[in-house]
């Protein structure tokens, strides 16, 4: 079924000890260690075109061996599981160790076009790293993984990607609240897939332990299999990777910011070296433009992880980075030379928001002052940013009216009180129009091709918790396609590019959602 070929575990030094006993892992990069079997495992669902890239056929998907591969009750042979060892500043505080606490990496498939797919199982059980968790997954967070992986793909998001969803037959017991009323849940497992899984804890925790061999190995590693594109030799080349890193990782949250998605835990363990979105857990989409919002209850005090701050925490995180990397430079010069490519690609990716997203040929610098003042008022009078942005491309600007814009309001209070500001931004939008060579469909097509009418909001995705939770599934599978073509208008399924409804605003999983899963 795949052509392994096992890079991580071959050619880095791994753990001397076999199992999941819990252990602080010195001098390694990884351990082995096995998923632990479930008592019922089933296939609940898959992505069709992460399906295709693997080479794998629908016969191939609706065996009986692929969910007992997939639920971790078999092997197939050339795989080699192992959790991977790293650590991580969580909250802006350095944890020490952490690790991969329920996720097992299967192995590294390379298919037909050289592509290579690492396969880890999230939810798998216990690992060295489990601390004082029990490795699994439940089915409602393993749903928002599954489905938010797909959609942001296709959202045009650079992100990790999922295969499978494997309910596990078993029970999982979690404080979903954290406080103190533990209850049973349904299980499950997914099988989330990329080129690489490494992450800048990866770095930080050899460094913290003063390992500069160590550290050096990985980064050596890192370069040669996930960079072969980057030439050079020694600190040259290293500073090259970071600095590509850095703009990676610029990219990256701008695309965030485009369409609204808010990451929830932007700890450095959950920040990829390839610059893809990883570790869907408390996740949010904008509802009603806030750049104070964070889905994430952990962070409703400081809110560290709030959506308008995602630029800055990335950057900080690139700061953690390249403070772990300075053992292998002579000088700092390199690493702040990095840090600049990130400041650089990011003002150069909003400014290509800004254009797209008001369909402009180009972003001027009054263009940045204009959408600043959009985002204000945004704000101010609770508008959906979705709808908006989406609405906007069908606004006439000969005549403008906040009409064709008034289901983006969740107030009318606020939408009248805000009528003449909005009318007064119009005007100037529209002048701004006017001096642009896109022709007006032109800029309708830019407008629609970077302004989704879809996206994976909360409650939407909590409606096919609820329902699969309750024996039907087919809600994942509804929602999974609408996200497939979040830029089409896709007829007859409206429902789906509605604003938050009020009962949404309170209810569990649909605002704000807590890291138990």
């Amino acid at each position: 079924m795949f052509d392994f070929d096992n890079a991580f575990v071959r050619e880095l030094p791994g753990d001397p000890e076999v199992g999941s006993r819990l252990r602080q892992v010195e001098s390694a990069l990884w351990s082995s260690v096995m998923p632990t079997p479930v008592a019922a495992p089933r296939l609940v669902a898959y992505s069709r075109e992460m399906a295709e890239r693997l080479e794998l056929t629908e016969a191939d998907l609706n065996a009986p061996e692929f969910a007992q591969v997939f639920g971790g009750n078999a092997l197939l042979p050339g795989m080699q599981p192992f959790a991977t060892n790293y650590g991580g500043h969580q909250f802006g505080h350095w944890a020490g160790q952490l690790g991969d606490g329920r996720a097992i990496t299967l192995g590294e498939v390379v298919n037909a076009a050289g592509e290579r797919w690492e396969l880890q199982l999230k939810g798998a059980g216990p690992t060295p790293y489990s601390r004082s968790a029990d490795g699994r997954a439940v089915l409602r967070s393993s749903i928002r993984e599954f489905l938010c992986s797909e959609a942001m793909h296709h959202l045009g998001v650079p992100t990790t990607r999922a295969l499978s969803l494997v309910a596990t037959g078993e029970e999982v017991v979690r404080d979903m609240f954290y406080d103190g009323h533990p209850k049973p849940e349904p299980g499950a497992i997914v099988c989330r897939v990329a080129p690489s899984f490494i992450r800048f804890g990866n770095f930080e925790l050899p460094y913290s332990r003063n390992d500069a061999q160590l550290l050096r190995q990985l980064v050596e590693f890192t370069i040669r299999r996930d960079f072969p594109e980057l030439q050079g030799e020694g600190e040259a080349l290293i500073a090259e990777w970071f600095a590509t890193v850095c703009e990676r990782t610029a990219v990256m949250v701008a695309h965030w910011m485009r369409v609204g998605f808010v990451h929830g835990v932007m700890n450095t363990d959950n920040m990829s070296v390839l610059g893809l979105t990883i570790d869907y857990g408390p996740y949010g989409w904008i509802d009603n433009y806030d750049p104070d919002w964070t889905p994430n209850t952990t962070d409703a005090q400081g809110r560290r992880y709030r959506f308008g701050w995602q630029p800055k925490i990335a950057h900080w995180n690139l700061v953690r980075f390249a403070q772990a990397l300075t053992p292998l430079f002579g000088s700092v010069e390199p690493l702040e030379a990095g840090l600049q490519r990130f400041a650089d690609a990011y003002t150069a990716a909003e400014r290509d928001n800004t254009a797209r997203k008001l369909g402009l040929a180009e972003c001027r610098d009054e263009d940045v002052e204009l959408i600043v003042l959009l985002h204000g008022l945004l704000h101010a009078h609770e508008v959906d940013m979705t709808l908006f942005f989406r609405a906007l491309a069908d606004v006439d600007l000969t005549a403008p009216a906040l009409a064709p814009l008034a289901t983006a309001f969740y107030d009318e209070a606020k939408r009248q009180a805000g009528e003449p500001a909005f009318l007064g931004w119009f005007a100037q939008y529209a002048a701004r129009v006017r001096d642009d060579p896109l022709s007006a469909d032109e800029r309708r097509a830019r407008m629609l091709s970077a302004n989704p009418k879809y996206v994976l909001r909360n409650y939407l995705a909590q409606q096919a918790i609820d329902r699969a939770e309750a024996g039907d599934e087919s809600g994942i599978h509804e929602l999974l396609d609408v996200m497939r073509q979040p830029y089409d208008e896709q007829p007859g399924r409206e429902i789906f590019a509605q604003k938050r409804p009020d009962w949404a605003r309170v209810k569990a999983g649909c605002s704000m959602l807590s890291c138990s899963s």
